[in-house]
């Protein structure tokens, strides 16, 4: 804690110096209208598109890197696990725990998440990425627990024009981004944005293809603003399974295979929505936006015993409002409602026989494992309102009550027979299906929050704040063995934070001290039921940095520090590991960029990518050492509408794992991470 303060008193003692502001940063997540970065009592951090373009990722974990406290673990092809303010989320109740958004709009329905969501935003082509760090549901709700991500696409430009690129890297790989924009004629233009990719993949058998199209409509309806907007996603892949074996990452020939040849995950998203601008209504701003989404999920659980095929998909239709006004100079009011309906659907089916001994063959069938259906029902008024006490003091509070329903129709028989209604051996099969029943979730989840201006350039902030997450369907309704129902409840977060940010002409910097106490945490005990009531802590220090050393050169850092401890008395293999490190989460990451500029049409980054070393197991007996990674990019304007970028990634050809993990059964096993990699684009405007 003296650290902390140390450290703090320090920046103010730079903000205080630095009176000099850049000009104001506008984000729109920390309240869903365009408000100053400075307004905000809370940890917001933005990635603009000179940023996205200069990072050019073939993955969207590169990019989130730079961010504070996010530490996402790559997967294969588009696949990942997040982290922010957290551990690596696996296992039940990993999904969900961070809402993923493109432009304002939740990528999935509330019960329905899929952990690798962000494949389905147009992440390539973003205007800007906008990630809220630390819970945020007394404006967002369910899932906004450890934090949101929000994908902001482009709008329709003041004149007509467009773009095209093409890449290659290595392993076949093949990129292009093409945009098209109509401009505005009057009040009314179009734009187009379409990616086209195609992947070999490091390892065997890993490669993806995926196809990425979103359209803008901006027109005008007499004094209301209308943004239509149509999003449609498709992935392919080819998808590999751990490695096997300690430090098997090391072994160049081991780190290219592929034990699971036969996995593949095949993915499909739709959205389409209204964003109804209102204007001045009531002295106030109106926004109002319908939308409707779609998306339909197939792969083979690779992972698992009997290796079965899982179909999943919800369709859905939601709006989402908000109203914000002034009632006096000193006070301003916002306030909405979100309501959504959404059919979800799961089913799973094993085709062959599973492998392995007497009980696993008997246990787990061939055949049909779950199939049902799930609607789902969530109406979230909320209220958030500002008070300017003094003339350098604002104050902030909000609220948000949120009821989510759920009614769940089982479509094969129920218990743990076969679907034939023959029984298993051993006691029963795994799967246990409960019979139709209805649940229902009520939430309700404040913030408090203050920022105080120390000069036109400086502020600071604090925060206390409640996050939430209601139980997904595969956890109330995919139950296995004796486990008939899940009687469980929302997971809560609760959150304290403090910091200092501020930006001048030459230096931007933000540091922030945070800890939070999580209860009801789902997870599944030995005997594979799913329960709630675990508890964790996490404290940390989060750093950001840009300073302009020069006037061709800029030092860029993000950097974390983090405890992430069990708080409770389970017992693994007879042993507690109350106090422990939570597994996949290291106290220490972040990255740093030196970029050099010596003329407007040439730039060059460095970056420094270091991952500290985590324990892979809740009982702290196996670790990973960590890693640190190089990686140089540069992009050159060879004349006005042509432009060459080259990114060599893992410069120095570290062998690493981009995921470490223990599994009683296998021992260590890994993702291992690409070796030295060569991508070059070329690009042209006009």
């Amino acid at each position: 804690m003296r650290l902390v303060v140390i450290s703090l008193c320090f920046f103010c003692s730079i903000a205080i110096a630095a009176e000099t502001p850049r000009l104001e940063t506008l984000v729109v997540t920390a309240s869903r209208l365009e408000q100053p970065l400075a307004d905000h009592a809370g940890s917001l951090s933005l990635l603009d598109s000179q940023a996205l373009q200069l990072v050019g990722h073939n993955h969207i974990q590169q990019s989130l890197l730079r961010i504070p406290g996010a530490n996402f673990a790559r997967g294969e092809g588009q696949e990942y696990l997040p982290s922010l303010r957290s551990p690596v989320l696996t296992g039940a109740g990993a999904c969900g725990s961070l809402l993923v958004m493109e432009n304002g709009i939740p990528l999935r329905a509330a019960g329905f998440c899929n952990v690798n969501e962000l494949f389905e935003s147009h992440t390539e082509l973003a205007q800007r990425i906008e990630v809220v760090r630390g819970p945020a549901g007394s404006l967002y709700g369910s899932n906004a627990m450890h934090g949101v991500v929000n994908v902001i696409g482009a709008k329709v430009g003041t004149e007509a024009g467009g773009s095209i690129s093409i890449e290659a890297g290595p392993n076949q790989y093949a990129r292009s981004n093409i945009s098209v924009d109509t401009g505005k004629h009057g009040n009314s233009g179009v734009r187009a944005d379409l990616s086209l990719s195609h992947d070999g993949g490091y390892r065997a058998d890993s490669g993806y293809a995926q196809q990425k199209l979103s359209l803008v409509h901006e027109s005008a309806l007499g004094a209301v603003a209308l943004r239509n907007r149509f999003a449609v996603t498709n992935l392919n892949q080819e998808t590999a399974g751990y490695i096997e074996g300690e430090k098997a990452y090391q072994d160049r020939q081991l780190s290219r295979t592929n034990p699971n040849p036969e996995a593949f995950r095949d993915a499909r998203a739709l959205r389409l929505s209204s964003e109804m601008d209102f204007g001045a209504v009531g002295g106030g701003q109106l926004l109002v936006t319908p939308y409707l989404r779609k998306t339909d999920m197939i792969f083979r659980q690779h992972y698992l015993p009997g290796q079965a095929l899982e179909e999943n998909g919800q369709r859905g239709v939601g709006l989402r409002t908000i109203y914000q006004a002034e009632l006096a100079p000193a006070w301003q009011i916002s306030a909405g409602v979100d309501a959504e309906y959404a059919r979800g659907f799961l089913r799973e089916t094993q085709d062959a026989a599973t492998a392995g001994s007497e009980f696993l063959q008997e246990t787990i069938p061939v055949g049909s494992h779950y199939d049902y259906r799930v609607d789902a029902r969530l109406l979230a008024p909320f209220v958030h309102a500002s008070w300017q006490s003094l003339e350098n003091l604002t104050l902030q509070a909000g609220l948000r009550y949120e009821f989510t329903g759920y009614d769940y129709d089982n479509r094969i028989l129920a218990g743990r027979t076969r679907a034939d209604g023959t029984a298993c051996g051993f006691g029963g099969c795994r799967f246990n299906r409960p019979a139709d029943r209805s649940d229902e979730f009520h939430n309700l989840s404040p913030s408090f929050g203050a920022v105080f201006q120390l000069n036109p350039a400086a502020q600071l902030f604090a925060n206390l704040a409640q996050g939430f997450r209601v139980p997904q369907a595969t956890e109330l309704y995919r139950l296995q063995r004796e486990q008939t129902v899940a009687d469980l409840e929302s997971e809560e977060l609760r959150s304290l934070e403090l910091g200092v940010r501020g930006e001048s002409d030459r230096l931007g910097y933000e540091l922030v001290a945070y800890a939070m106490d999580k209860e009801n945490v789902i997870f599944r005990d030995a005997d594979y039921f799913n329960q709630s009531g675990a508890e964790t802590t996490h404290k940390g220090l989060e750093f950001a940095l840009d300073y302009e050393l020069a006037y061709d050169l800029r030092l860029q850092m993000s950097a974390s520090y983090a405890e992430h401890r069990y708080r409770d008395e389970r017992l693994l293999e007879g042993e507690s590991i109350e106090g422990n490190l939570i597994d996949s989460a290291p106290r220490h990451f972040g990255s740093g960029r030196l970029l050099w500029q010596p003329d407007a049409a040439l730039s060059w980054e460095l970056e420094w990518v270091h991952q500290g070393r985590y324990y892979t197991d809740p009982e702290n007996r196996h670790r990973y050492p960590g890693h640190d990674l190089l990686n140089l990019r540069a992009r050159w304007q060879v004349q006005s509408d042509w432009e060459l970028a080259v990114r060599a990634l893992n410069l120095m050809d570290e062998a690493y794992a981009e995921r470490a993990d223990f599994s009683s059964f296998s021992g260590d096993r890994y993702f291992p991470g690409g070796r030295r990699s060569l991508y070059l684009a070329v690009s042209t405007v006009w």
